[in-house]
């Protein structure tokens, strides 16, 4: 009769979702960059336009930094206060930012010269961003409760929206109409305005709203989708949904963070946000469900968030002037955004999907694959096909040749799985042999097999016969305990972790007795 291989029995693995696809995405950012500023770093923006640089306000300066380097590449810091919300425009030439003068200078960014200066507000001005869809024209929000349209060109304001009655430090241009900015107030309120007609549309959060929508913390925090359609507000803890078509309604409110939302941060197709807090969290959200799908920890506060349009920088401030980059690198199946008319795209022939038709290879030869012509024979001939015989493993070898204790130590190597290691000790159990592998072992090889039963004591899946296995070894060495340090520490070590399980159990049980007769009074009650 022929050798039957061991048979590796499939455990149903417990499900797992700390390592799922979008987590392992999201750990691709890893290497980070820490870079010291002098004072807290409250704003980082990068460039809509390749290479993405990225700008950092700290103190009274902002500094532009290379994505490939992290080296900073510009500095601008002719301000005469703290700085604020330094923003690059869409094509990358022009630098705005505020300081806490309530003075607004817009840069260039390669030369660093002031073009031009919007000096209207009384108060520090937190909020300095282009618009998306008419880059000349510029946002602004100050503590001195105003919200301004500028016109860079003239350096006039387009338009003054008064209504807040408290700081306004957050704000945005929509990038589906440039007419609409969404801005958020310390008077807690959520504000949606009009340039064409110079007042507020919708006010969301106000004390007119039910108990759920009104909110009596600042808002810190406002984004607004790129459909236009949808807004997000950060208030404390809680991030919160409107729905900006049904008239400003509160659809969604949560509160995953234990401290302030200081920021929040869309990818690049909107599919995921990002908020960071004052609780040294980033955490991630599906906006499909809102659920949290991967948390990033920081070592401090975080004041300001900012991912890069191609998803390969994280960039984060904190309030100890920390300035942390984490770097993914992109893989090569990942389609690179390129310009149709680029010199890279023109080469590589991308051009040929604008035609709408694909070029034929002119002047390029064919090359035919090397493949064995098939002998065609009668369809009723009888074909004798040959099987190859299965190679079998090295345990499987030394099972086979009655070496028992080779076949254990060659499944107790760290690149071996548990299903495997405990697969070939159940058939040493079947075949008598698991005391004739475990006998006669010294410190050396007796470590192995303890740090296995260690490792796998509380694993469902093999606790049983780990149990067994143990036993055996326990009655086996108890003769020579005492004479090796190491074997000691290891069954000390199996004693509490057998200890520490057994007291887990307990609690459980406690707990299901406690859910059993919460149960059954439900029921009773029902009936």
């Amino acid at each position: 009769m022929d050798y039957q291989p061991v048979v590796v029995r499939k455990h149903a693995r417990p499900a797992s979702t700390k390592h799922n696809a979008e987590s392992r995405y999201w750990r691709q950012y890893k290497h980070p960059v820490f870079i010291k500023e002098y004072a807290p770093v409250t704003s980082v923006h990068f460039s809509p336009t390749k290479p993405h640089r990225y700008a950092v306000t700290a103190a009274t300066r902002v500094q532009v930094y290379a994505p490939r380097t992290q080296k900073v590449t510009k500095t601008i810091s002719r301000f005469k206060d703290v700085a604020r919300s330094g923003s690059i425009r869409g094509d990358g030439k022009l630098v705005v930012a505020g300081d806490d003068t309530g003075l607004i200078q817009v840069f260039d960014i390669n030369s660093r010269a002031i073009l031009r200066t919007l000096d209207s507000h009384k108060q520090p001005v937190h909020v300095t961003k282009f618009s998306a869809l008419d880059q000349t024209q510029v946002l602004s929000c100050s503590d001195d409760t105003t919200v301004k349209l500028w016109d860079v060109p003239s350096q006039a304001a387009i338009t003054t929206f008064l209504d807040h009655t408290d700081y306004v430090r957050s704000g945005q241009v929509s990038t589906s109409n440039p007419h609409l900015i969404l801005t958020g107030s310390y008077d807690a309120t959520v504000r949606l305005f009009d340039s064409r007609t110079g007042a507020c549309e919708m006010v969301m959060g106000d004390a007119s709203g039910t108990a759920s929508t009104r909110t009596t913390v600042p808002v810190e925090q406002v984004l607004m989708f790129p459909s236009g359609t949808v807004a997000l507000s950060a208030a404390g803890p809680i991030l919160r949904v409107w729905d900006l078509v049904a008239g400003g309604r509160c659809t969604r409110a949560m509160s995953n963070h234990q401290k302030t939302v200081t920021s929040l941060a869309f990818n690049s197709d909107a599919s995921r946000v990002l908020t960071g807090s004052l609780d040294q969290m980033v955490k991630v959200y599906d906006v499909s469900t809102y659920r949290v799908v991967h948390t990033m920890r920081y070592p401090a506060p975080i004041l300001c968030l900012a991912i890069s349009p191609d998803e390969t920088h994280i960039a984060a401030g904190m309030s100890d002037g920390t300035l942390s980059v984490r770097r993914r690198q992109p893989k090569a199946s990942e389609p690179a955004s390129q310009d149709l008319f680029s010199v890279a795209a023109l080469r590589s022939g991308a051009f040929e999907s604008f035609l709408g038709a694909s070029i034929p290879t002119l002047g390029q030869g064919r090359v035919r694959e090397k493949k064995k012509s098939r002998p065609v024979g009668d369809v009723d001939e009888l074909k004798v096909e040959s099987q190859r015989k299965k190679r079998l493993r090295d345990y499987d070898k030394l099972l086979k040749g009655f070496k028992y204790s080779a076949a254990l130590d060659s499944v107790l190597r760290k690149n071996v799985p548990p299903t495997t290691a405990f697969s070939l000790i159940q058939e040493l159990i079947h075949r008598d042999g698991l005391r004739t592998a475990l006998a006669g072992r010294d410190d050396v090889l007796l470590e192995p097999i303890l740090r296995l039963l260690l490792k796998h004591i509380t694993d469902p899946r093999f606790g049983e016969m780990v149990c067994d296995v143990a036993n055996i070894v326990i009655e086996m060495y108890t003769p020579v305990l005492g004479q090796s340090p190491l074997i000691d520490t290891l069954f000390v070590r199996l004693r509490k972790k057998v200890a520490a399980e057994l007291r887990f159990q307990k609690e459980l049980i406690k707990a299901k007795g406690a859910l059993d007769m919460l149960l059954a009074s439900a029921a009773l009650s029902v009936s």
